[in-house]
């Protein structure tokens, strides 16, 4: 059976600096010495996680409001969160919808 691993002090801080920076396991793994599994289980267990992505454009969110109406289909906040960051972005909502079936 293999020796357990015995993280330290600076392996932790390492791990945690570089995956706040945006270093993927692999990177980290080698940096550190140690395989990739233990590195990301490492990581889970401490809370080494990277930086959370920083939306882009407006916010255009309804889901706050409990009582409103279900909104129509192409309405530009449902359907700007379905095709953001797509090959569809900018786009207008196809209508009349495209048929479907038949």
């Amino acid at each position: 059976m293999p020796e357990p691993l015995i993280w330290s002090l600076p392996n932790d801080l390492q791990l945690r600096r570089m995956r706040a920076e945006g270093a993927c396991w692999d990177d980290i793994a080698t940096a550190l010495r140690v395989s990739r599994w233990s590195v990301i289980e490492r990581g889970r267990k401490i809370g080494a996680y990277k930086n959370p992505r920083v939306a882009s454009g407006p916010n255009t969110s309804v889901a706050g409001d409990s009582a409103r109406e279900p909104l129509p289909a192409g309405h530009t906040a449902s359907w700007g969160a379905l095709i953001a960051q797509t090959i569809l972005h900018g786009q207008s909502y196809p209508w009349p919808p495209l048929p479907f079936g038949g």
